[in-house]
């Protein structure tokens, strides 16, 4: 392989892993950007719904929940650390805030975008739209 050739290969998986993390759909991955994530309610300590877009909603499943979020007067903090792109739940960095300032580090395990079935599934007190 030539010098000309590895580098064109090189450039050309670059562009795809940096399209892939950029918040473009690759696949079966739905991303969406921080700034369209319109609201949020919590079912249980360790469940967060997540409204994007007035339609969609995904869930983010906790490792470690908090009992704060069934709580009323407290805010859901998100941490943009680079690209305001959100594809995994590694992408999430989430605090729960009490109207003190104290706030608790929430630690995303999964992330799913529900199909309009689950949507309609989960009562409407949860429902994040």
């Amino acid at each position: 392989m030539t010098a000309h050739r590895f580098a064109l290969s090189l450039f050309a998986l670059a562009a795809v892993a940096g399209a892939s993390h950029a918040g473009v759909a690759t696949g079966h991955t739905p991303c969406f950007f921080t700034t369209q994530w319109e609201g949020w309610k919590s079912p249980s300590p360790d469940v967060i719904y997540l409204g994007v877009n007035m339609h969609d909603v995904y869930r983010v499943d906790l490792s470690a929940g908090s009992s704060q979020l069934q709580s009323p007067n407290v805010h859901l903090v998100s941490i943009n650390r680079g690209s305001s792109s959100i594809c995994t739940a590694l992408d999430l960095d989430l605090k729960v805030s009490d109207s003190q300032g104290f706030a608790e580090p929430l630690i995303a395990r999964t992330l799913t975008k529900l199909t309009p079935e689950e949507v309609a599934a989960i009562p409407k007190k949860f429902r994040p739209n």
